[in-house]
């Protein structure tokens, strides 16, 4: 197989791997033991919007999904780790 081919190949990839990572949306469609940068948080009721910030998951804040039990989404926020359930991490847009 010539440079050229592989290079092409290679290429090939890391394109696919961008879109992917893009198409993530919010932290339920997120994968696990990956970082994630949080744009902003979406809900329509106060009192949940409220709760995420007191866990440290506000604007520009780093997050972490670790990974997917059932309905639920463990995530880790600057030095703790938090079981939230699909209306949460759909709630957090990435």
């Amino acid at each position: 197989m010539s440079s050229t081919m592989v290079s092409n190949a290679l290429a090939r990839t890391l394109n696919t791997s961008k879109v992917s990572e893009n198409a993530v949306t919010n932290l339920a469609e997120g994968n696990i033991n990956t970082e994630y940068i949080i744009k902003s948080i979406q809900a329509d009721d106060e009192e949940l919007v409220q709760f995420l910030f007191s866990l440290g998951c506000y604007e520009g804040e780093v997050v972490t999904v670790i990974s997917k039990l059932a309905e639920n989404v463990v995530i880790a926020v600057k030095d703790a780790r938090y079981s939230i359930d699909q209306e949460l991490a759909e709630a957090i847009v990435v």
